[in-house]
């Protein structure tokens, strides 16, 4: 048997980071996948997470696991396949370390992962944005941090994970308004800040306690916002401004819905996906095109540019003779 803990821990903190280069967020994606995953194997298994075996995670156990995301926790395919993906590599990593194992690992490697549907992405009105944007209050410490967070959040069109992971030298207000964001895959991007959004960082920078974490959004302990820290907060100003905008109370509001909203705001005023994804800080600009089947003023321009084909005037008239033994007046007459 093949204790799992001590190979897990190797795959964290040497396999992921150091010979994949993997950045910060996506060993914080991976870790969260196998603490599900152990989780789960120790409830139906009876074991403690530190005492379970390699052999005990066959392929029947993830199949069950990955039903198990999506009837009991409600994950979308995305978020399956994400979570399979963690585990696929975790397997392969383990292909040279336990042999014995072998059979059971390319079981494992040989579930597939889901089609995913490919749906309009989910965005806000410029209305309902405002809403939230206005629902912290100023007169609070705690409101001119999240009135910070959520202004900067939208601006940049932040990821929740770079949002959490700034800190205080990542931001420049002299003399040009500026932030670095740490992105994905290790890949950084400098953007300009709006003035009202540099109004708002320095109105959080006066009263932001100086004892706090190094992160520029500390929680109201003084250590770092987490993910779930910020997508409470979320949800809390939602809730509120939903009183002032009931559209909202239609819509599922998550940090990736303000990224949306920004990417298509700046669709609409740039028309240059190119920008988009700079913006954004996509590897790849097939990504930014999901945006372009969102925003109808894309469509609009070729509409603009081609001539539609005539269609011949006409008239028309019934010649079937039912249809014509059908009409009120002829049936009102054979009466």
């Amino acid at each position: 048997m093949t204790s799992i803990a001590p190979h897990m821990e190797a795959f964290l903190r040497e396999r992921l980071p150091l010979e994949r280069g993997a950045s910060i967020n996506t060993c914080d994606s991976y870790a969260y996948a196998f603490r599900l995953l152990l989780q789960y194997a120790s409830e139906c298994l009876k074991v403690r997470p530190s005492e379970l075996q390699l052999e005990q995670l066959d392929a029947p156990l993830i199949l069950n696991f990955l039903k198990h995301l999506e009837i009991k926790r409600h994950n979308g395919q995305n978020s399956r396949n994400t979570r399979l993906a963690a585990i696929k590599s975790f397997m392969h990593f383990m292909e040279y370390r336990a042999p014995s194992a072998l059979e059971q690992i390319r079981r494992i490697l040989a579930i597939p992962a889901k089609k995913t549907e490919s749906r309009l992405v989910k965005h806000l009105s410029i209305e309902e944005l405002q809403s939230i944007i206005d629902a912290p209050s100023p007169s609070e410490s705690d409101g001119i941090r999240d009135r910070a967070m959520l202004h900067l959040c939208f601006a940049a069109a932040l990821r929740v994970s770079e949002l959490v992971g700034l800190r205080l030298n990542d931001v420049t207000l002299q003399p040009q308004a500026s932030v670095l964001i740490h992105g994905k895959g290790r890949r950084q991007r400098c953007l300009p800040l709006w003035k009202e959004t540099t109004a708002a960082l320095r109105s959080w920078l006066t009263v932001r306690p100086a004892a706090s974490a190094p992160e520029l959004f500390p929680n109201a302990r003084g250590q770092p916002m987490t993910r779930a820290g910020f997508e409470y907060i979320l949800r809390k100003h939602v809730k509120a401004a939903t009183e002032r905008c009931p559209s909202l109370a239609a819509k599922q509001v998550s940090p990736h819905v303000l990224r949306h909203t920004a990417a298509l705001v700046t669709l609409r005023a740039t028309k240059d996906l190119r920008k988009v994804s700079l913006w954004l800080g996509h590897a790849n600009m097939q990504t930014t095109e999901i945006y372009t089947r969102v925003d109808p003023s894309v469509k609009l321009e070729v509409l603009e540019s081609i001539v539609a084909p005539k269609l011949r005037s006409g008239r028309f008239r019934a010649s079937d003779q039912l249809l014509e033994a059908l009409r009120p007046q002829n049936f009102m007459r054979s009466q």
